[in-house]
């Protein structure tokens, strides 16, 4: 059974803000490029699985690793 779970592929993202810009300016976007976030430092970041909205955490620091925290399970009760 355990071996059917490890085969199973979760696409995990983590959302810190928002930005809006025009494509062309998106384009011209080289490595390393710093994009401008709306919201505080210290809000909660959301956290989707294959695009569902499953946790709330905040970011971690520690040296050079960031992490994710999770600080609130989000619960769906209205499933069809």
């Amino acid at each position: 059974m355990s071996q059917a779970i490890d085969d199973v592929e979760v696409e995990l993202t983590v959302v810190l803000g928002q930005s809006m810009m025009p494509i062309h300016q998106l384009l011209k976007l080289g490595r390393g490029a710093v994009i401008e976030l709306t919201g505080a430092q210290d809000q909660p970041v959301k956290i989707y699985a294959n695009g569902e909205m499953i946790a709330k955490g905040e970011i971690v620091v520690m040296g050079e690793n960031v992490a994710v925290n999770i600080t609130k399970s989000v619960k769906d009760y209205q499933r069809s």
